[in-house]
Order: structure tokens, then C-alpha cells, then sequence
């Protein structure tokens, strides 16, 4: 599998390191972050969108990142929208 790493968080020192990564072949975004508090989880699994099963799903993970990566996670968009990569 070849990702492509765009970026780390700038402020992640020795703890953590939230990063931003496109897959070459699909250009999904591939991104680690922050583990939610579970106040944070329990909000988005109760979240409700029309049609859609509320909950967060055993496949799917809830994360945060950083607003300080904005420009990282833009970054990362321009590239999977790129041809070529």
C-alpha cells in the first residue's frame, strides 16, 4: 500500500502525532488523530441524519484532529483531487 504523508501536526512534540496521509492508488484520506472523550463520542453517536441507522458502526472510528492541521488537511485534498498524484 503507498500512502503519500502530507503532514503532521506542527505542535505534536514526544506525545502523539496526528497525520495526515493520501493513498496513492484510491486518494482516500488516510488520517490518524485524536481518540475522542467519551462525552465527544457519545454526541456523535447520537447524531441522527435522515435515512441512516444512528450510532457509530464497528467498522467506522470516530477521531479528531487538531484545527492547527486545516491547512494540512486542505493539502491533503488538493492532492487526492490531483491526477497523477
Amino acid at each position: 500500500m503507498a500512502l503519500r504523508f502530507i503532514g503532521i501536526d506542527p505542535e505534536t512534540g514526544q506525545h502523539g502525532s496526528p497525520t495526515v496521509w493520501v493513498h496513492e492508488q484510491t486518494r482516500d484520506l488516510v488520517i490518524q488523530g485524536l481518540k475522542p472523550d467519551e462525552e465527544l463520542e457519545a454526541s456523535c453517536a447520537s447524531f441522527t441524519v435522515p435515512g441512516h441507522a444512528p450510532g457509530i458502526p464497528p467498522h467506522e472510528a470516530v477521531i479528531r484532529v487538531p484545527a492547527r492541521m486545516v491547512a494540512i488537511i486542505r493539502e491533503a485534498c488538493d492532492a487526492a483531487e490531483r491526477a497523477g498524484l
